[in-house]
């Protein structure tokens, strides 16, 4: 009479299966929808100038970030500025950034301004500017990378400020396009270190060893002659 009861969890194992891999089926794509390629933007120019697909900024800042963009357009440069989780597998920001201004220009016959990208990718907090062709003269490709690697590498590094990223990439251009002059990325500081007499846990812990040292061997030798001593009396 009881065996019935025990194979009942015997026979909502087939159920229980089923309803793992449905789990797993859902999860999955959604795992995937995370990277982004090329096809996941739209194929003509966005409207807005910040696409903050990762979510990473507050309304503040990108009211901040657009209007930094849009100062851009009185030297005919449309920039704008995308943030994205992660990227598809074998795809680099540089490369996605000239995909995507390749799509736009392509898909677009209102474009007459040069077009500039900022991107920023937060799963390894890295960043890169694209421009389109006609911009290289004024903004060269040791420039993009330098800016994208350096100027807005460093805040990402440094506890993925994205805001501060985005602005001292924007600003460092910016200053370029203005006056021709490249401020630079920032300048790293080298902390050295201070010469100091207080001496150091590992050097404390040096002398401790050698100070029981001392003290065990003298013991080792004293206790032996006292010994004798007591007993050849």
């Amino acid at each position: 009479m009881q065996l019935p009861f025990a194979l009942a969890p015997l026979r909502a194992l087939p159920r229980l299966c089923w309803g793992l891999l449905l789990t797993l089926a859902c999860l999955l794509p959604a795992q995937g929808a995370l990277a982004m390629g090329p096809q996941d933007f739209p194929a003509t120019p966005p409207v807005t100038r910040v696409i903050d697909e990762a979510d990473l900024l507050s309304r503040a800042a990108i009211t901040d970030l657009d209007h930094r963009l849009a100062a851009l357009e009185a030297d005919h440069i449309q920039a704008r500025l995308v943030t994205l989780r992660r990227l598809d597998y074998g795809l680099d920001l540089t490369d996605l950034g000239h995909q995507l201004l390749e799509r736009w220009q392509g898909n677009s016959s209102a474009i007459e301004d040069g077009q500039l990208l900022v991107l920023i990718e937060a799963q390894n907090n890295t960043a890169a500017v694209v421009v389109s062709n006609d911009l290289l003269d004024q903004l060269p490709a040791s420039l993009l990378s330098s800016t994208g690697t350096s100027t807005m590498g460093l805040p990402l590094r440094e506890g993925a400020r994205y805001r501060q990223a985005s602005i001292d990439g924007i600003d460092r251009l910016a200053s370029v396009l203005r006056d021709g002059q490249d401020p630079g990325p920032p300048q790293l500081i080298e902390r050295l270190a201070v010469e100091t007499n207080v001496p150091s846990r590992d050097e404390t812990q040096s002398s401790n060893a050698l100070t029981w040292v001392v003290v065990l061997l003298t013991l080792g030798t004293l206790v032996p002659m006292i010994t004798w001593w007591v007993f050849s009396r």
